[in-house]
């Protein structure tokens, strides 16, 4: 097989990624990268996609290990690799899956870093310190923002892209939840606790318009606005028109950036450089540890398979313990 052939299998697969599996372009982007990384790989033993062993991922795996690359990116070259061939399964291009019954590295399976219950009440709070420093308008409407986004990221486990795509009619703030599109363009309700549905409210009555308000453009500035617009960047909108939940000054869209860069200044407060994905795996292992069950946690946190969730197991198991222990009569040594 050509270089060329591989091309083909590699573009077949990534289309199938994008139209039948609906998967952003990011994640599309790092399965080519992984799928890539093999196939070089099998070139330079003489091999190729459709007729790679077992023996050629394990070999691929250990090499990985030895490059000290850690445990959960091995992971995730496996789990992109086990996608490939399950295609080509489908797809009547092999017999074999090469993959089967090759154990993910136990270095994948750790607990996701959460922040403690005081780091987030810390981190929660502040926007509006830092708002107070500034007392402007501007600054006072961010800050409600962001405490908003917060406590949804929070509340309701959001990744960043759910975040960054959330519509104002997805928000039924009188019912307590909203409608979340994640991976794969799968369709989830999420609900909101009553510190979020009051932060969203405030949001909506004082923020968001003030956000949404479009400033005056000078002569000078406009062709860069042009120039903005046709790259495709977030730009200026009429005030009011966007369908977005939450906006930036001038009622532009939010970039994943920008909100990393938020996420990181608010949980500096607290002593910690969190990410938005830590604010997402706190939701869920603070409601483990508060006796959530496993499948409801799946829901929440939009997981297709039951297994991505069980990373939370050993939380739930120490919940079992307690109880146990608590409750059942002979569970104590008289």
């Amino acid at each position: 097989m050509t270089s060329e052939a591989n091309a083909k299998i590699l573009s077949a697969f990534l289309d199938y990624l994008r139209i039948e599996k609906g998967l952003a372009r990011l994640s599309i982007s790092a399965y080519a990268t992984d799928i890539s990384q093999f196939t070089e790989f099998l070139g330079k033993r003489k091999r190729e996609l459709l007729t790679a062993r077992r023996a050629d991922v394990r070999e691929f795996l250990q090499q990985l290990f030895s490059y000290q690359v850690d445990g959960r990116s091995v992971g995730r070259k496996l789990s992109a690799l086990r996608h490939l061939y399950r295609f080509l399964l489908l797809d009547k291009k092999i017999e074999h899956d090469p993959t089967l019954n090759i154990e993910s590295p136990r270095q994948w399976k750790v607990l996701p870093k959460a922040l403690a219950r005081d780091e987030i009440e810390a981190t929660l709070a502040a926007p509006a310190q830092r708002a107070s420093k500034r007392e402007t308008k501007e600054a006072a409407a961010l800050a409600i923002r962001d405490r908003a986004m917060l406590e949804v990221f929070y509340a309701g486990a959001l990744r960043v892209s759910e975040m960054t795509n959330a519509k104002l009619e997805d928000l039924k703030l009188d019912a307590g939840y909203m409608l979340v599109r994640g991976k794969g363009d799968k369709e989830r309700v999420v609900p909101l606790g009553r510190s979020a549905q009051d932060a969203l409210r405030d949001y909506l009555a004082k923020a968001r318009p003030a956000l949404a308000q479009v400033r005056a453009v000078s002569d000078r500035k406009a062709p860069l606005l042009a120039k903005t617009a046709r790259s495709g960047a977030p730009h200026a909108i009429a005030a009011g028109n966007s369908p977005l939940l939450f906006v930036a000054r001038g009622a532009r869209g939010l970039t994943r950036q920008r909100i990393w860069q938020m996420v990181r200044a608010a949980s500096a407060s607290s002593g910690r450089r969190a990410s938005p994905h830590m604010l997402r795996h706190s939701c869920a292992t603070h409601m483990v540890e508060n006796g959530a069950d496993l499948r409801t946690v799946q829901t929440i946190l939009g997981h297709s398979d039951i297994s991505t969730t069980q990373v939370y197991t050993h939380l739930a198991l120490d919940r079992l313990r307690s109880v146990y222990q608590k409750y059942h009569p002979r569970a104590k040594v008289r």
